[in-house]
Order: C-alpha cells, then structure tokens, then sequence
C-alpha cells in the first residue's frame, strides 16, 4: 500500500490529479483499512505542495482533485487527530487550510473536484475551493455537520456555502448539520453535475474525458486562467473595480499568442490550436 497521503500526477495532456488517500485517522491506507480520506496537518501539507507543483508547471491547464477508493471523496478533519491538540493548534491548524484553499483559489487554471463518493465536513470545504463539482450517482451524503461537534465549518465552510447556495440556505444546513444526497446538492447548484458511470474506474475516465476539453491545444488556457482571475477576484469589489480588472485582464489577452490564433482560425475556418501563450 501507499505511505503517501496525496497522489499526486500529471496526464499527457496536462491534467494534474490530485488525490487523497488515508484512513480514518488521516494516516497512511494500510491493507484492511477503509479509505476515508480524512485530513491531518501533514495531508494539508502534501495538498499545498500538489498545487505548487501544477501552479508552478506550464504544462498543466487542469487540476483534478478526487479521493481514492469507493466511499469517500474525503470525510474532513481527523477527529482524533484534532482532539490530540490544543486549542492554539487547532487555530493553526485552520489558518494553514484556509491559505492552501485560498492558494486553489487564486492559482488560475480550472480546477474540478471530482466527488467519488461521501462528501462531507471538510471534505465539502475542500470541494468547494474547486471552480467545478462533479459527483457520481450512488447513495451518497454532502454536508456540513461540524455543529454536532459544537462548533462551525471553521476551513471556509459558513463563508463559500454562503456564497455558492446564498445565505438562508446556508444557515439552514449548517444549523442543522444534516447531510443529504447529491441529487439535491445538484438542485441548488452546489454540484454541478451528476455521472450515472457504471464503476468508479468509468467515472474518472468520464471526468478526465471532460476535463480535456479544457487543455492545450484543445482550450486557450490562458484565457480561462484569465477568465477565473477575473471571476474570483472581482466578485468580491464593487463593479465598477470589476470591470476595471476585467478590461485589464482582456487587455492582457489581446496581446497573447492564443488571442491571435483564435481570432485567425475564426477568419479563416480552422479549428484553432491554442499554446498557452
């Protein structure tokens, strides 16, 4: 079995996976143990680190995050690992998550979380850093359930449900800590789509045939970098300061490569191939 806690590789055609992978207690998987996925300070340094290196790489256009094995997409924090540690930690703790989801955030290339199967505490918190969630169909539960534990989903949990299902929404699942289906995590667009795959093996075969949509040649993933730059950073001004980044971001892309390729292919009825550049 793997000693890591994150896979971590790249596709031929620039698509850099992510996956997690360790036990109940966010150790290392060992033969007979289920994978869970859980996260302890050591799995959010291999996670920060995985998005340094596909940040860092020309050659990626896609970050694919996902869990190994059939159950879990990951269940969030360790409980046993955070119970071992002081109060002053477990701040820490949460600062270090917020900078690595904040990190995905900002590193601009489409990020798509892939949910293989239970979804739940932190694990949502890190799925909802991605640009794009897809889930596959199976009795599967999301949420946010950290008030059981009496406290709040402390990793970005209360500050992008809010944002991504709208405020009266949000309090209603977290107050409540319930856990519910994809189907309805689809309903209020919390997950963008649902795969009817047959194995788990078809599904990621199916998320990676989707997400190559979005690589070099095929994409200008320059502009999509580009596109979520202008995306993340400017919801949060006023518009006309959006706008301002927009026509800057533009401005930038006017004088790319991709840019003069796109337009001549268009005038000249071709299908473009797209360098990044």
């Amino acid at each position: 079995m793997p000693n890591n806690l994150v896979n971590y590789g790249v596709t031929d055609n620039g698509i850099a996976i992510i996956e997690l992978i360790s036990d109940s207690d966010g150790k290392p998987l060992t033969e007979g143990k289920t994978s869970v996925n859980t996260y302890t300070r050591e799995m959010w340094e291999d996670i920060d680190k995985a998005i340094l290196n596909a940040r860092f790489d020309d050659d990626v256009s896609v970050i694919l995050l996902t869990g190994h094995g059939e159950k879990f997409f990951s269940a969030g924090a360790s409980i046993k690992y955070l119970n071992s540690v002081s109060p002053r930690y477990k701040y820490f703790f949460c600062l270090h998550a917020n900078e690595t989801l904040s990190r995905l955030e900002q590193t601009p290339k489409l990020v798509i979380a892939a949910l293989n199967g239970h979804t739940v505490g932190g694990g949502l918190e890190i799925a909802m850093a991605a640009d794009i969630r897809i889930a596959l169909k199976g009795n599967f539960q999301i949420g946010l359930p950290e008030v059981a534990l009496g406290v709040l989903a402390g990793t970005g949990g209360t500050a992008r449900l809010s944002r991504l299902v709208g405020k009266a929404r949000a309090m209603e699942i977290m107050v409540t800590g319930r856990k519910f289906s994809f189907e309805e995590a689809k309903e209020m667009d919390l997950v963008h789509d649902l795969y009817d795959s047959m194995t788990l093996d078809e599904f990621r075969q199916d998320i990676l045939d989707y997400a190559g949509q979005f690589t070099l040649p095929l994409a200008a993933a320059k502009a999509i970098g580009n596109i979520k730059r202008s995306v993340q950073s400017g919801i949060e001004i006023p518009l006309e300061y959006h706008l301002a980044l927009e026509r800057e971001l533009q401005s930038d892309l006017f004088q790319s490569e991709d840019a003069k390729e796109g337009i001549a292919s268009y005038v000249e009825r071709r299908t473009p191939r797209f360098s990044g550049k």
